[in-house]
């Protein structure tokens, strides 16, 4: 049996299955549990892609440019910048209890 390398495997790309707004919210939910903004960016980012990144641009108020440079794995976006975007895709971030009292 021949082996596959791990760097042989195509990189995988979440956007072509986030055709509804039900994946997109359980992909941001599972994604938002990591704490990584830079995870959350590029999270974004697939999102971004599927819906189509000109139409996201333009409904978010950003240039192309922009939401491209913003949603990169390696960025650091500001919290304006995700309000925008969740805005123009039609989710919102929202605040859940970690403890629930006793």
């Amino acid at each position: 049996m021949k082996r596959i390398k791990v760097a042989d495997l195509p990189e995988f790309d979440a956007a072509p299955y986030l055709g509804s707004e039900t994946a997109i919210a359980a992909y941001l939910t599972d994604i938002l549990e990591a704490n990584d903004p830079a995870l959350l960016a590029s999270a974004l980012g697939d999102i971004a892609r599927a819906r189509g990144m000109g139409e996201i641009a333009k409904a978010s108020g950003l240039t192309r440019e922009a939401l491209y440079k913003a949603l990169r794995p390696e960025a650091q976006p500001r919290f304006d910048t995700i309000s925008r975007v969740c805005a123009a895709l039609g989710v919102r971030l929202v605040a859940q209890a970690v403890h629930t009292p006793v």
